[in-house]
């Protein structure tokens, strides 16, 4: 339940070529991709529900000396990002976003990021191809896995028509969406 190794750098990079400076991740888990943005850039606000599991991963963090980089914002994702929009010099701040959460949300997290994130800047989304089964005959794709791949079935093909962005979806990993922001 972490970045795959061969996504988080692909997203150092990213993050290096725009040069970017505040970043914005929403779904933490235990920080392996928020680690990788630390180590790159200068700020980042975490959001995630589950301070547990961030804080597994925080001796790391501390390890690195990047804790200090690091807002931690235990919450809904949404709420947090209705917060973050409440204040006028939020929008168009951050250069990067990095999703990894639930991907009901997706397309709710894209309208918001999109005010958030500047023209230029580069949102990522990750399990866009939900362990291969966007690409299956839904007979052939596990009871579990359906309610998922439906959403990010839905998704993708949203993504696809945004003109507000322009997008690549890399099979790194179970799949990451690149979108840089128009």
């Amino acid at each position: 339940m972490s970045t795959s190794p061969d996504a988080g750098q692909l997203i150092a990079l990213l993050q290096k070529l725009i040069n970017a400076k505040n970043t914005i991740e929403i779904g933490v888990f235990t920080g392996y991709s928020l680690l990788l943005t630390a180590l790159t850039i200068s700020r980042i606000t975490a959001i995630d529900m589950n301070k547990d599991t961030y804080e597994m991963g925080l001796p790391v963090i501390k390890k690195a000396g990047v804790e200090h980089k690091i807002n931690f914002i235990q919450s809904q994702a949404l709420s947090a990002l209705d917060e973050l929009l409440k204040d006028d010099a939020n929008r168009g701040r951050f250069d990067f976003a990095f999703v990894d959460a639930d991907k009901v949300n997706y397309q709710k997290y894209q309208e918001i990021l999109l005010q958030l994130v500047k023209v230029g800047g580069i949102i990522v989304y990750d399990n866009t191809l939900w362990l291969g089964t966007v690409a299956m005959p839904e007979e052939f794709v596990k009871e579990e896995l359906k309610p998922t791949r439906f959403y990010s079935i839905e998704f993708n093909k949203f993504l696809a028509n945004d003109d507000r962005v322009q997008i690549s979806q890399v099979p790194l990993g179970d799949g990451i969406t690149i979108c840089w922001r128009l």
